[in-house]
């Protein structure tokens, strides 16, 4: 799956555009390597996102195309 809809349908960032803009500004890293919003994530890795002056580490558990609000948080574990 795309970085940029992943994060969208995990609801760690809220819409698909501001994902876009995140990993053009470099502020998406997968596994350490700076993300295009293109760019694909597969289970079980390592996904960073700057916010401001935070970090959000998190490992990819699954991916779907649509989900509920309530299971959107099941998607990945963060990681410190």
């Amino acid at each position: 799956m795309r970085i940029d809809k992943y994060l969208k349908v995990s609801r760690l960032i809220k819409r698909r555009t501001l994902a876009n803009e995140a990993c053009e500004n470099e502020r998406v890293k997968i596994n350490g390597k700076t993300a295009k919003p293109g760019s694909e994530v597969k289970v079980g890795d390592i996904v960073e996102i700057q916010f401001g002056n935070n970090l959000t580490k998190v490992e990819v558990t699954s991916i779907a195309e649509h989900v509920s609000k309530n299971d959107s948080k099941e998607m990945y574990v963060i990681r410190s």
